[in-house]
């Protein structure tokens, strides 16, 4: 079992300032960022293009990158994000195209790789390509907007993939993203996840460094 850690969406931090929002990550010592790539086809919104995270790279953040692909083609996309400094790049189930090949070009190119449902999605569909990831993200939100509330009848689906992951060895991190506060991420845990994406309620919350220490020590 994976130490809980927390990965804060760059997404719900300031857009004006994103390199200060950045700053805020890296000045509490949390190794991870969450960025949500949204291209308005996928998901109806749009956020950060693989500029986004080349220029926070030139602006010297060494936060481990995970990023989310929410794209109708992700498999176009992979090299523009790893020469921008991605760490992970996490790719969604739904869209029709090579999964595994996709995955395998992640991990050639040096990166972590992942694999993303959304709520509506069963763990059934990934059940085949769990050997292959480096991080399994169960969406707990429709994804698209942030702010949205945490959907308890995706609790069993993280037992589920939990579930896999021990009796097949496997050691891939279970992330979870949407509606992830203190009292969320517990309930999640308790069901076998250890990667909570936290966005507005890591930013808007008046102790940050007290929120990230209380999702590490669970």
């Amino acid at each position: 079992m994976h130490s809980p850690l927390i990965s804060p969406s760059l997404l719900a931090g300031d857009h004006a300032h994103l390199a200060t929002s950045v700053s805020v990550v890296e000045d509490l010592g949390l190794p991870w960022l969450h960025c949500d790539i949204m291209d308005g086809h996928f998901v109806p919104n749009l956020s950060f293009g693989p500029e986004t995270l080349a220029a926070l790279r030139r602006a010297g953040s060494k936060l481990f990158f995970d990023t989310h692909l929410m794209l109708s083609r992700p498999q176009d996309y992979i090299e523009p994000f790893a020469r921008a400094g991605a760490n992970n790049i996490s790719i969604h189930i739904e869209p029709d195209y090579d999964h595994a090949a996709t995955l395998a070009r992640i991990r050639s190119l040096g990166c972590q790789c992942g694999i993303v449902l959304n709520p509506g999605t069963p763990a059934r569909a990934i059940a085949p390509l769990l050997d292959l990831v480096d991080l399994v993200l169960v969406m707990t939100v429709q994804p698209g907007f942030g702010g949205q509330a945490f959907r308890r009848d995706m609790l069993p689906k993280l037992t589920e993939i939990s579930t896999w992951r021990r009796e097949r060895g496997l050691k891939f991190r279970l992330e979870v993203d949407g509606g992830i506060d203190l009292d969320t991420a517990q309930e999640c845990h308790a069901q076998g996840a250890d990667t909570f994406v936290a966005g507005t309620s890591f930013f808007k919350a008046t102790d940050k460094a007290a929120f990230a220490a209380t999702i590490a020590a669970m």
